[in-house]
């Protein structure tokens, strides 16, 4: 399975906008949608007509935790949903596909991917998924605010370290540890303590650590292992850094 990144250049953005529009309008349409409310692809696949045409805000509620979010629509995505719904039924589904009967259907989760994923082919884009639109807005939400809080809220993830990995950033250690309420701080004690656990996951990795070092000495190793080896020692180096200043 391939990596999906969010896109987090805004040049780049600009240009995978312009190449859905050149794609077809519905799918610039599905990917403002995502990327400006958070939602998962199936869920924007179950939009109607009535959901956003005439609309100036759309509300939606997101994941089992039902957060809500609001997206402006203005400017050229206003226009680009009036003309596409223009003289459609209210309750059809905005994003129409069809069924082996006939039947008429939202548009099917795998079409909507392989549209986005060619799109993203056209301009260079390779991690392009299912998954871009939410990364995408993720990532962005959290340039802008910093509160990886939100977003592990909003995503229902079980702990920020993932919701990092998600975006794609390195783990703001100290930011984490400072906003980590007494609760959660007796919860980690109990988890650590309970069977071992802490001292389990420290003796793995000193295990890995230790097979590192082997490979080190190995004159079999080749470049791209000393390369990895490198960046994993750095961001490790970094996240003790930040650790240790954090507990002073």
């Amino acid at each position: 399975m391939n990596w999906v990144a969010p896109i987090k250049d805004e040049k780049t953005l600009d240009r995978y906008r312009e190449q859905l529009k050149s794609t077809d309008i519905k799918y610039y349409i599905l990917f403002e949608l995502g990327v400006g409310t958070g939602l998962q692809l199936q869920d924007i696949l179950q939009f109607r007509v009535k959901d956003v045409r005439g609309k100036d805000i759309i509300e939606v509620y997101i994941g089992t935790k039902k957060i809500k979010r609001s997206l402006r629509i203005e400017g050229e995505l206003k226009e680009a949903i009036d003309s596409y719904t223009e003289g459609r039924d209210p309750e059809e589904f905005l994003f129409m596909g069809r069924s082996d009967t006939g039947e008429m259907v939202p548009l099917s989760r795998e079409q909507a991917y392989r549209a986005l994923k060619a799109a993203g082919k056209m301009i260079g884009l390779s991690a392009i998924g299912a998954q871009t639109m939410r990364k995408t807005f993720a990532w962005h939400y959290y340039k802008e605010t910093g509160d990886i809080y939100y977003l592990q809220n909003l995503l229902n993830h079980a702990s920020p370290s993932i919701t990092y990995r998600y975006i794609g950033e390195k783990p703001n250690v100290e930011a984490v540890m400072n906003k980590l309420t007494p609760e959660e701080n007796e919860r980690s004690r109990r988890l650590l303590h309970q069977d071992n656990n802490g001292q389990k996951r420290i003796d793995n990795i000193r295990r890995v650590l230790s097979g590192i070092e082997e490979g080190i000495s190995d004159p079999g190793s080749n470049d791209a292992y000393y390369g990895r080896v490198d960046c994993l020692l750095t961001e490790m180096e970094e996240l003790i850094r930040e650790f240790e200043s954090s507990v002073r």
